[in-house]
Order: structure tokens, then sequence, then C-alpha cells
């Protein structure tokens, strides 16, 4: 039979109260007793019973973050973030991938709202968020993250700067020469890949040429398609900026696997095997990528990229949450955060 607080007090020669006290970590109990019902807890193998402590206070220290791939290097930051603030707040923090699908993001939501959930954390999939207007309303606070919340919902968010980090890396690239630089971004429906287009066709002006622009899903053989297709052009690109970390690392193996095939670039293959006006590492064309990944500082050149703050996304993310958890009824709040240049050496290549 499962022990009851009740035999605790028996066995630690105590009121009920002091163990309520001591089991919720509430003040005023002399250390000695506090220990001794410890030991109590200990020997009795007692657990506190969650589902009638929730009944007795409307909430289950609990919060839900839905975001894209847990295994992705950006949204594993931003969850660990998110999980020590949660942490610290004595909450447990329940993680789930909606794998950019809409459906599984609405239907991940409702189930952790049927798991009464303090509050919400979500990096959306899909547009239509209409489904979180009664949880909303009936005090279930939510933040977005990385991207922004459908037509009708205001609630905080948290971005980064996607078009200024895009217009950034642009304007780095024409300031050491190019002219003709390729875009390789994600999926146009998705928030952050169209305001990241938008960054780089601003900078580039009427140096923009579609041709040189790809948005789809990521996947290799896409990438080394669209790669073949722009370097083959009659005037081919000179430099590439691409639009996440997955995006980079696959471009970076693409362009690797055309140098070492001997197939020519923006230059003519030379007798070592490297590619003329490109480098000995398989990289023929200049390149910026956003979203820093791991080891881009140890690749010969090092790869410049925008990093982002994914972990102070989280962070913040978490922060605001937890004041509208304590009560905060002010307007939501739309926090953008700066990104950075980090020059590395495969942005400076000259064309």
């Amino acid at each position: 039979m499962r022990p009851t607080m009740k035999d605790v007090a028996s066995a630690a020669g105590v009121a009920l109260k002091t163990v309520s006290r001591v089991v919720n970590g509430e003040p005023g109990v002399h250390p000695g007793t506090a220990e001794r019902v410890r030991e109590a807890i200990d020997r009795l193998g007692y657990s506190r019973n969650e589902s009638a402590r929730v009944l007795r206070r409307g909430h289950t220290s609990t919060v839900g973050l839905v975001i894209e791939d847990l295994a992705d290097p950006f949204y594993a930051a931003l969850g660990r973030a998110v999980e020590d603030v949660v942490i610290g707040q004595g909450c447990l923090l329940l993680s789930a991938s909606s794998s950019e699908d809409p459906d599984r993001e609405r239907e991940l939501v409702r189930t952790f709202c049927a798991r009464r959930v303090d509050g919400l954390i979500v990096v959306p999939a899909g547009h239509d968020h209409s489904y979180l207007r009664r949880e909303l309303e009936a005090g279930t606070p939510a933040v977005f993250a990385d991207r922004p919340p459908g037509p009708g919902i205001d609630v905080d968010t948290v971005l980064c700067d996607n078009a200024g980090g895009a217009a950034l890396a642009t304007r780095h690239l024409l300031a050491h020469g190019h002219r003709r630089i390729a875009f390789l971004g994600d999926h146009p429906s998705i928030f952050t890949a169209a305001r990241r287009l938008h960054g780089y066709r601003s900078a580039l002006g009427h140096l923009y040429d579609e041709r040189l622009v790809s948005m789809r899903t990521p996947s290799p053989d896409g990438v080394r398609a669209d790669l073949d297709r722009m370097l083959t052009l009659d005037r081919p690109p000179t430099a590439l900026f691409t639009g996440n970390g997955r995006l980079t690392v696959t471009a970076l193996r693409a362009l690797a696997g055309r140098t070492s095939a001997g197939r020519t670039t923006a230059g003519r293959t030379t007798a070592d095997g490297t590619t003329a006006g490109g480098t000995a590492t398989g990289q023929p064309i200049a390149m910026a990528g956003f979203d820093d990944f791991e080891l881009a500082d140890l690749l010969t050149p090092g790869v410049t990229v925008v990093a982002q703050d994914p972990a102070g996304m989280g962070r913040i993310a978490a922060e605001l949450l937890f004041r509208r958890l304590s009560g905060d009824g002010d307007q939501p709040r739309h926090v953008t955060l700066p990104v950075r240049l980090i020059p590395r050496g495969s942005g400076e290549l000259p064309p």
C-alpha cells in the first residue's frame, strides 16, 4: 500500500502540517525536525500525489515546448535554454517536435493543454493558430519563438533580425567585389526563409537575378541540382549565401563533391585538383551562411556566418512566459534579437 503523508507524520513523530511544509519546501520548520521528516520519507518511500496537488492548487508546474526538430542544433540550444529557466523555476519541461507539420503542431499543443500545462512556448510550423484562442482565453499563456503566430493571435513573441542579418551577409559579399551572389533558402512558406530572402534581395537591389535563387526544403540532391544549374549559367555566381545552417553544411558537401569530381565551377580546374579562383579545400566560390554551426571555424577557410543567439531566444521566451504566469497583464511584447557577422575567410574570398 502506498504510504501517505499521515504515515510519514506518524513515523517522524510530528504533526501532519509539519510534513506538508517540508514536502512543499515551506519555511517555519526547525532544521532538525525537517531532517527527521526527510529520513521518514526515504525510509517509507513516500512520494507526494501530484494529481491531488494539481486539483488543490490549480496548476501542474509544467511547461510545454513545441519546436521544429529537437535534433536540430539551433533548436537544441533554444530548448536547453528554455529548460534551464523552467527548472530554475521549480517546474518541468515537456518538449516535442512538430517536424514542420502544422497538423502535428496543433495536435501537440492540444495534447499539452489536455495535460494542463501551465504555459506554452511554440515555434510554429503553420500560419493558423486560431485553435489556441480558447486556451488563451481560459488563461493559459503562450509565447512564440523564432516565428510569429498567425493572424488574429497577439501574444509575446521573440524573433531574430532575419531580414537585417541576410542583408548584412549580402552587403559583406558585395563589399568584397561580388556582383553575382546566389541564394539558397528554405521553403518560402517558412517565415524565417521569406524574411531572409527579403533581406538578401533588398541588399542586392538592381543586381538581383531570380536565376540565382532557390527556395525549397533542404536536401542533398536538391542543393546539388540547384548549384549545378547556377554554376553552369552564362554568368555563374562568384559567391553563395545560404539561408540556414543545414543548407550551409549541405552546400559545402555539394561544392566539395564538384571539386573532387574535377568539374569546373567559377573557374577552370587546375593540375593540382583545385579550382582557379577558388580554394584547395573544395570550396570554389565565396560563401556566407545564416546560422553558425559546429566546426565552422575549423574548416579551411573558416565559414563566414551570420550568427543568431538561440540560447538567448529560448531564455527570453521562457522568462516572458513566467512573467505571464506570475500575473503580468501588460500588452504583448514583441522582441527582435540582433545578429552579428563573423568573418572567417570563406566570405572574404575575391571574385
